[in-house]
């Protein structure tokens, strides 16, 4: 157990995080207290720890640090511009990070907390301001994954995380894909499987007057809705150049080394328009991925393209998307296609994902 101490090394400002990366393999019903004991000591001791939620894996250090923060922004060469979000163990703390929180915060925690959403709100001064790009406001959620609560719980104090992958790339759903982009970056990773849900959380702003989503993700638009009918939906698509009002919303975003082409429009034109993409890009000499739902496969039986299938229901897209997509790249393929998603209910999330990957690029069709 001794392996998972922080190496003591001093790094350069300026330099990328450096460490001897530690993988450890844990139940996620059942985490050995000994692990995240030792865990938790990598956060208070201003290290890295990869750690499953139940959307994506995070990179987490010690939210109130920030010299800890500032090794998440080296380990991903994230932009200081992109914000991070703050995850906590109880509805409690969440006067620790925030301040003048409005009363609706509790009606949505008591539906959705632990879970898939996170509440932008304003930040308490503890709170160091590369946390938030400089912002007055916060990200914050409570997610329902046991290892995270345990790992928060062990360091005690909350816990700063975004996607713990290169940044832009495709976000980890597994230990694997973490260690393939941050090997040597990142102190420990606690190997809890794949993740449930697959991609990130929904971001709801609730400083605005009216409270809006600003990015879609577990939790869907028409579940917040049950409970709170007047949420606005708008969407963020800004460029590394701005300072983004929540994490994950630069328009390039979750992306693949492949060029991502994503159409969208009545099925049949659909398939019609990527296969013609798909013959297009092959006689220029390209190596062509598809990502495809069950169903779809026999659509480009007679291309000479790699098919990675990702499901039927949105649910299991959504699980597989960017697995799909690193194994796409893995496969070195050069242009992944893929059909945009009905924007309902979880596929909305997926559509943002797509639309992020293809920097925007849609082609719609018929």
């Amino acid at each position: 157990m001794e392996c998972l101490c922080v190496p003591k090394n001093e790094k350069a400002k300026n330099m990328p995080y450096q460490a001897e990366t530690y993988s450890v393999t844990v139940d996620p019903q059942n985490p050995d207290p000994q692990v995240m004991a030792l865990a938790g000591q990598v956060i208070v001791d201003g290290g890295l720890v990869a750690f499953p939620t139940e959307t994506v894996y995070g990179l987490g250090a010690n939210a109130l640090s920030e010299a800890a923060v500032a090794h998440i922004f080296e380990a991903k060469q994230r932009p200081s511009n992109d914000p991070l979000i703050v995850h906590i163990e109880t509805v409690a703390q969440l006067e620790t990070v925030a301040i003048e929180i409005p009363s609706i915060t509790q009606k949505l925690a008591d539906a959705f907390w632990p879970g898939a959403l996170t509440f932008i709100l304003k930040k308490r001064p503890e709170i160091p301001a590369n946390v938030t790009a400089g912002r007055d406001t916060v990200a914050v959620r409570l997610p329902a994954h046991l290892i995270a609560q345990r790992l928060i719980h062990k360091a005690g104090v909350p816990i700063a995380a975004p996607s713990s992958n290169l940044f832009s790339r495709p976000s980890p759903t597994t230990a694997y894909h973490v260690l393939a982009d941050l090997d040597g970056h990142v102190d420990v990773i606690l190997d809890g499987g794949s993740t449930q849900i697959g991609v990130e959380s929904t971001i709801i702003d609730l400083t605005s007057e009216i409270p809006t989503v600003l990015r879609p993700g577990g939790v869907t638009l028409e579940a917040l809705r049950e409970h709170l009918p007047t949420v606005a939906f708008r969407p963020q698509h800004i460029t590394e150049d701005d300072i983004a009002a929540a994490p994950g919303t630069l328009l390039k975003h979750y992306s693949p080394h492949a060029t991502v082409k994503v159409f969208k429009g009545e099925e049949k034109a659909v398939y019609e328009a990527m296969r013609h993409e798909a013959a297009t890009d092959i006689k220029q000499g390209k190596q062509v991925g598809i990502l495809a739902q069950d169903n779809e496969a026999l659509e480009f039986a007679k291309l000479d393209v790699q098919i990675v299938l990702i499901g039927k229901t949105s649910q299991a897209m959504a699980a597989a998307l960017f697995a799909g997509m690193r194994a796409l790249d893995n496969s070195k393929v050069d242009v992944i296609l893929a059909r945009a998603p009905q924007e309902t209910g979880l596929g909305l999330a997926l559509y943002d994902r797509l639309m992020r990957a293809a920097e925007g690029h849609i082609m719609e069709v018929g």
